[in-house]
This record gives structure tokens, sequence and C-alpha cells, in this order.
């Protein structure tokens, strides 16, 4: 009596708690809760599949290298005539005077000894050296590129607010993303798709920009546009800036970016803030450059350029761009999560709609009830009334299941509903073996409730076994699968552990209430 109040005590427990869980996904208004969350293939949604350009971000590397020899060059006070970045990943440096090749040869062994010299050359006095990275290090720099944009764009997902997306890496520069239940396809590519290197960069304003916008851009500068939209007409105002082509800070300074709303305009604009070595830097740059124009250039495109009025102090700056609310929370999402290291584009795009998700539900709805009904007929045919008690157990375990998937927001997929149907077959699968031991002993003569006991007793190691060694395969499936396979594995392992609660505890508590409480002295089996 105390085993069967203690079984009894935990049955009405979970039962109870798996009610409240399950509430949500058939009737949200009974209970606010979190609801079964449902896969692409079920609920429709976004699938793509990216490419990062891993060679830009090689090509951004030497750049910064290239820009770091001109630093430490006119700090050696060595005079150049040409240090750039050209083709194939190469950076090229011309150097006349004989003193000045000399200092310019001891600053590589100084500074940059992690440069392979590719080839040497002096005409009419110009000393040319053509320059690269080790060919270990560029293939480090794209693997890193890969790995960054991944945890880069992983993040950006996550703070859009997407239920259980499924972000993977395919091969060495390949993405793949599945995001169930988007249905503003195009907002959600350009939060995936931006780079978002944001940029602090002096307006040039010794030259002339329409000059420039024919094609005499003077050298160290560029052509960049202030793009504006007109909310009321739909019409795009692009205006030119020429800025320097020096960025002085970029936004891997940055530890926060949120929305404000302009008390003065009541229009929404992007405050972000620096670390304390981002701080130091705007502080320097703001101070040197009173009453310049700073342009804040996000992705080569220019948001604003204010003019400074004077030294700011404090690490804090505001993006002004003539945003709508939902444009503000974008910017202040991918700046928050990092700027990709390098460019990607996107290969594969599918959306699966939610018509062809509900077909899908229904479909894999009705092989579940189909397959049920007959194991259902089954038992109450062959074990009578021993087989409703089966039956009863086996709805109970499709109840826990559906309400372990709601409780802990795993996400129920096509194959998921393939695993609750095998799930099906091996909870009754427990009970055979279970009933076939009772009937071994009541034919040696046993007392119903002595056969029942020791029927239990000496079927449990065998369904432990068998189920234990199922659930470990399930949890490697979980751990190494992906997709699909992830999908598939959950159900299995929760109906694994349900079926054992079920068919163990469940089932011998009511086989005990009608044997004990209500004296049967005859088993229906």
């Amino acid at each position: 009596m105390k085993n069967l109040s203690w079984r009894t005590i935990s049955i009405l427990v979970v039962i109870i708690a798996a009610i409240i869980y399950i509430l949500p996904s058939i009737k949200p208004t009974l209970w606010p809760h979190k609801k079964i969350n449902l896969g692409l293939d079920l609920q429709g949604g976004m699938h793509l599949v990216l490419e990062v350009d891993t060679e830009k971000a090689v090509e951004s590397t030497l750049d910064r290298i290239s820009q770091e020899i001109r630093v430490f060059s006119k700090k050696k006070r060595i005079r150049y005539k040409e240090i750039e970045r050209i083709e194939n990943n190469i950076i090229s440096v011309k150097i006349s005077g004989q003193n000045h090749i000399d200092n310019f040869t001891r600053l590589l062994d100084d500074e940059f000894r992690a440069l392979n010299i590719l080839d040497t050359s002096t005409t009419d006095g110009v000393y040319q050296v053509s320059l690269t990275l080790p060919e270990d290090e560029i293939e480090h720099i794209q693997k890193m590129a890969a790995e960054q944009a991944l945890e880069t764009i992983r993040n950006r997902i996550d703070q859009f607010g997407v239920s259980e997306p499924d972000i993977r890496r395919q091969g060495e520069k390949r993405i793949l993303i599945q995001l169930p239940g988007v249905k503003d396809t195009q907002r959600a590519k350009n939060l995936i798709g931006k780079t978002a290197l944001l940029e602090f960069k002096l307006v040039d304003e010794t030259h002339s920009v329409d000059a420039a916008v024919k094609g005499s851009v003077p050298p160290g500068s560029e052509l960049l546009y202030e793009i504006t939209e007109n909310l009321s007409t739909g019409r795009t105002i692009k205006k030119p800036f020429l800025v320097k082509k020096r960025t002085l800070l970029t936004g891997a300074y940055l530890t926060d970016a949120r929305v404000q709303i302009d008390s003065q305009y009541n229009e929404p604009y992007v405050s972000i803030e620096f670390d304390r070595k981002g701080a130091r830097i705007f502080e320097q740059v703001t101070g040197e450059n009173v009453k310049k124009r700073l342009a804040i250039v996000l992705d080569n495109k220019i948001y604003s350029a204010p003019v400074i009025q004077e030294k700011i102090a404090g690490g804090q700056a505001r993006i002004t761009g003539n945003f709508t609310t939902e444009e503000a929370r974008d910017l202040a999402i991918v700046l928050r999560a990092g700027a990709l290291p390098a460019p990607v584009k996107i290969l594969e795009e599918r959306t699966v709609g939610p018509s062809l998700g509900a077909d899908s539900i229904q479909k894999g709805l009705l092989s579940m009830c189909i397959g049920g009904i007959f194991v259902v007929l089954f038992m109450a045919v062959y074990y009578k009334g021993s087989g409703l008690i089966a039956d009863f157990a086996l709805v109970l375990n499709i109840l826990f299941i559906a309400a372990a998937l709601a409780g802990f927001q795993a996400t129920l997929t096509l194959p998921g509903i393939a695993g609750i149907i095998l799930t099906i077959g091996m909870a009754v699968d427990a009970n055979v073996i279970i009933f076939e031991r009772i009937r071994e002993e009541i034919r040696l003569g046993k007392t119903p409730l002595a056969a029942m006991d020791t029927g239990y007793d000496r079927a449990t190691l065998t369904i432990l076994d068998a189920n234990i060694t199922t659930l470990i395969a399930a949890l490697v499936l979980f751990q190494f699968g992906t997709g699909a396979i992830k999908g598939f594995a959950i159900t299995l392992s929760l109906g694994v552990i349900s079926s054992l609660f079920t068919s163990l505890i469940v089932t011998r508590s009511i086989f005990g209430y009608f044997l004990i409480n209500r004296k049967i002295k005859q088993l229906s089996i």
C-alpha cells in the first residue's frame, strides 16, 4: 500500500504538470504559457544558404597592414612613393633614396617580420618590394572569417527573436540558416546579410565634390553617398560626400547600441557607446578636429556627417538617418552583434509557406492516428482488459511527450512526429513483454497479484536494457546530428523516458488498484 500510494502521487503530479504545459498549445487563452515550437517543415519559414567571401577578409587584413606600414614609415621619416595593396594579395611598396631604403628594410625586420618578401627590384633609383602574408596565415584568416561570420549571424538572429533557429556551417565557406515562422523574409535577409562595418572618417572639405562625382577623386579620398528616403513621397535622394580614406575609429570598440527617441523631432536614432579605448580615441579624434565634419559610415554608406563643435568625452555618440523605429532597431541589433568579417552572399533561398507546413502537420498527425488506432485495437483484442490498460498508458505517453516538448521549448519537426510514432510501438512492446511474463506466472498456478508482481519484476530489467540502449543511440543522434536528425532524436529520447514511466509505473499502479483495492480475483489478459 505504501508503494502504491507513492506511485499514485507521482502519476497524479506528472499528469497535472503535463496538462498545464500542453494547455497553451491546445487553447492559449486558457493558460498563457509557451506552446510547442514547430519546425520549419511544419509552420513554414525561411531557408538560406550563405557563402562567406573569405577573400575579402584577407584583403581587409592586407589593407590594415598597408595602413600600419604607412604610419610606421611616417614615424621613422621614411619617404615613400607608394604603399598600396594590389591584386593577388600583394602589398606593393616603392621608395626612393638609399637612406630611406635602408631604414625601410630595418622597419620590415623590426615590425613586419611575419610578411613574406616575394620580389625586390630597383629601377631608376626607385626601390620596389612586393610583400604578402604566408600561405598558412591566409588560410587561418579565411577560416576565422567563416567562424566569426557564423557567430555574428547567430547573435543577430538571437536578438531578432526567432524561436529555435538552425544555424550551422556547411563546408569551409558556407552557412546554412533555417528560420521557422519568419514571415518578413526581406527584413530577415537584410539583418543577416548586412556587413555592419561602422567607420568614422573625416569629410574632405579641401577638394571639390562636383569634380569627384565627375571622376576626379583625389588620392587619399573616396566618394561616398548619404541615401535618404522621403517616407511620404517614397523618393530616394543620394547626396555625395568626399571623405578621407583613413578610418579614425571603427565599431570594433562598441559596447552597446540601442534605439532612442529624439525629444525635439520625435524621431528614432541609434545611441552607441564605446569601451575605454574607443572612448579615448573618440575623444582624441573630436578634440583634434573641432569645426570639421565627421562622417559616420556604415557599409560604405554615410548615415550622417555632423560638424564637431567640441571635444566629446564619455565615449557616447548617436547615429541619425531618418529611420523608422524598425530600421533603427535592426541597425542597433547588427551593431551590438558586431560586424561581419567579410561580406556574405545568398547562394540558395527557399521559403516554406504556412499552408505547406499545415499540410505536413495534417498528414503527420493522420499517420500517427492510423498507426495508433491499429496498435490500440490489437492490444484490446489480444490482451482484453489488460490491453485496455496498456492503451490508456499509451494515450498518457503521447500526452507526456507533447508536454515535454512544450516545457523544454524543443522544436517539433516532421521527423519528430516519426519519432513519436516509433515511440508508440516501443511503449506497447514493453507492455507486451510484461503481459507475457504475467501469463507465464499464471500458468504456473500463482495468484493474479503474485503473477503481476513477479511479471513486472522479471520484465523490468529486460525493458530497461532495451530502452536505455535506444536512449543512448538517441542522445548520440541529438549530439552529433543536425536538422531533421536532431528533431527525430528529441522526440525519440522523450518517448523512451515517457514509455518507461507509463509501462513500469502507470500500468502497474492500475493493476495494483484493481487487484488490491477492488479485490479482483481474475486477470483479463
